[in-house]
């Protein structure tokens, strides 16, 4: 077992044996050593990365990323920026990576038979048992946020939160299979994976951002072991969650935690996460879209997390302010979480949740004192940003 211990050196957590030279400064605000792990699993070994240490009955936040990426490239651009360093000061970070996605795995053997998304999603207690952990906050985009979605509606007592990114709660369709395999025939592996993380209009106007997610699928993630994370998430199937009837009695498959669905308006995902919205509880639910983020665009997320999520609760509102102001200051509308609601459909006929705009202007980090809040008022919020 590794104990952890406060290096004197650079003032971080992790055995001084392995400490790096000069570490201190590697991370905004305080630096984590992080600590590496394979935890064993009927399915092999699941790559682990703790940052931090976990702080007594609170919860740790646990990530899970999408297909064509692991931890680093995934989240790095989150947990780095400024804004989530106060979170980072109340909550550690436990990064898993599906099997064969970490930076040097090596190719399975052949005959090796991947896991499915629901196996995968079975992996995620051995790993609190691993790490002796009580309770996680679950963040995930794209294929992880389906796999800690399931997680949660199997083990529920585990996860005191959710942060899901992108999500599909469907199985593919024949349609989508049939495109798929089509697109397979036309174009490698990673040109399909960019247009799964990506909108048209991102991957037309934003080359540079293109360019360098290309770099991370082709150059960090082993392509054999790829392709059969990509086949597994492809083959989902439904989580078959259902929406509880207010006042009924019928007790319905959902999500029992808060849950923050995040999507950007361009996001090839966008249907799908909004679909995903009306299947939850709305009074544990709040839809977050932004006008202006894509896969490439995570770290914006970090600074609506706390209010967004009550879980994060601890972590002070400061950084919420910030985005108002960089928001509202560029012309982009903030719709506050507060007021009556009102409710609308798409034009494909999927129902979304709006907020009143009797409070414009008084911005997200406003949000309700503790305890003002009326329970009867259903938490479920669309927010363009």
């Amino acid at each position: 077992e590794i104990r952890s211990v406060i290096s004197p050196s650079c003032g971080c957590f992790a055995p001084l044996s392995t400490c790096p030279p000069g570490h201190l400064g590697m991370l905004q605000g305080p630096p984590f050593c992080p600590q590496e792990h394979d935890v064993e699993t009927p399915y092999g070994k699941v790559h682990c990365t703790m940052k931090g240490v976990p702080k007594g009955d609170r919860p740790v936040i646990l990530t899970f990323h999408d297909i064509g990426l692991n931890h680093k490239t995934c989240f790095d651009p989150l947990f780095s920026h400024e804004d989530m360093q106060e979170i980072m000061q109340h909550f550690a970070v436990c990064h898993v990576d599906a099997p064969g996605q970490h930076e040097g795995a090596a190719t399975f053997p052949q005959g090796y038979d991947y896991p499915s998304m629901d196996q995968l999603s079975e992996v995620l207690p051995l790993v609190l048992k691993h790490f002796h952990l009580r309770s996680v906050i679950g963040m995930g985009v794209g294929a992880g946020a389906y796999i800690l979605a399931k997680f949660a509606l199997d083990y529920h007592t585990m996860v005191e939160g959710l942060v899901l990114i992108n999500i599909n709660p469907c199985a593919e369709g024949w349609m989508d299979w049939a495109a798929h395999k089509i697109s397979g025939w036309a174009h490698a592996m990673p040109d399909m994976i960019i247009t799964h993380l990506f909108g048209k209009e991102e991957i037309h106007n934003n080359h540079d951002l293109i360019a360098t997610y290309r770099h991370h699928i082709l150059n960090e993630v082993n392509q054999a072991n790829l392709h059969l994370f990509v086949k597994s998430y492809d083959s989902r199937r439904d989580l078959e969650i259902e929406r509880p009837i207010p006042g009924g009695h019928i007790t319905v498959r959902t999500l029992k935690c808060p849950a923050l669905l995040v999507v950007g308006d361009s996001s090839p995902a966008v249907d799908a996460v909004v679909e995903c919205n009306t299947k939850l509880d709305p009074t544990k639910t709040t839809l977050l879209k932004f006008t202006c983020a894509g896969v490439g665009d995570h770290a914006g997320y970090g600074v609506t997390l706390p209010s967004s999520c009550p879980p994060l609760a601890p972590v002070p509102s400061a950084s919420m302010t910030r985005l108002v102001r960089s928001r509202t200051a560029s012309g982009s509308s903030v719709t506050s979480f507060d007021g009556s609601r009102s409710r609308s459909h798409t034009n494909e006929g999927r129902a979304r949740a709006h907020t009143a705009d009797n409070q414009r202007g008084h911005g997200l980090a406003e949000a309700p004192a503790e305890g003002s809040t009326d329970q009867a008022v259903p938490k479920s919020t669309e927010v363009s940003c």
